[in-house]
């Protein structure tokens, strides 16, 4: 980055930290906020991140990108307001941490395959909990956020059981278990629709597993599915439309051969 680059850098960043306390003190919504109130916002924009990083839209990453910058310069003001950090202290600190944890890179680890990487990381975040008067909870499963949405968290979870011996050396084991769980949804279908229910949740937790053991994000897997169903269901709506009908006035046989139509058309 040229110097030139770098100053107007600074001056974007610093116009952005001038917004942000202006609007703390004039406007009366961001007057009544705390990091409570801010938080889900926060996790809002990062999902929109998301969605705009899978769908590979630039002009769309660079305006949610903005929102999540505004969200870490407003709670990084919380912080300052009651003495307990600001955003220097917020950038310096992750800059430590950054060099502290790729000793490959800025120390003399010697270089590191991607998955060597990973277990470094982790190692020296131990040490540095350890070091904090913090050492890791006991139990293999234990560090793995409770607020994390359940198909991430479950994948942590059945990763971390990796770890020490427990899981299948082969994804035909773990559809077997999918097959399995789906024999026993289909038992409690006619009986009890509670513990269907809970067989559901089975079945999403072994399906997240199979997808750990493919090297997919079943975040991500679900994601691509949920627009290619977007996707088709548009396909369907618009050849109603060519017909002058409206999907709520189809029956379901004609709605399913034109999906079948636009998943062949793919």
């Amino acid at each position: 980055m040229s110097s030139e680059e770098s100053s107007r850098t600074a001056e974007a960043l610093a116009r952005l930290d001038q917004i942000t306390r202006r609007l703390r003190i004039e406007c009366p919504w961001d007057r009544e906020q705390d990091e409570r109130s801010i938080v889900p916002h926060t996790v809002e924009e990062s999902y929109e991140l998301a969605d705009a990083a899978q769908r590979r839209d630039d002009a769309k990453m660079v305006d949610e990108l903005g929102d999540v910058l505004f969200q870490v310069h407003f709670l990084s003001l919380l912080l300052e307001e009651r003495g307990a950090g600001d955003l220097t202290r917020v950038a310096s600190d992750v800059t430590d941490k950054l060099i502290r944890r790729h000793p490959h890179v800025f120390g003399d680890e010697g270089s590191q395959t991607p998955r060597a990487v990973e277990g470094l990381w982790e190692r020296i975040k131990a040490e540095e909990k350890a070091a904090r008067g913090k050492p890791e909870p006991a139990g293999a499963l234990a560090g793995v956020p409770v607020g994390l949405p359940a198909l991430t968290r479950a994948l942590k979870l059945q990763a971390k059981a990796s770890k020490v011996g427990f899981d299948w050396n082969d994804p035909r084991a773990v559809l077997r278990k999918i097959r399995e769980e789906v024999d026993e949804i289909e038992a409690e279908l006619e009986g009890d629709e509670v513990h269907a229910a809970t067989e559901v949740g089975d079945l999403l937790f072994a399906a997240v597993n199979l997808a750990r053991h493919l090297d997919a994000d079943p975040e991500a897997v679900l994601r691509l599915t949920n627009q290619k169903f977007e996707r088709r269901f548009a396909g369907i709506e618009r050849a109603l439309a060519a017909r002058g009908k409206k999907s709520q006035d189809a029956t379901l046989a004609e709605m399913d051969a034109l999906w079948d139509e636009a998943k062949a058309q793919e």
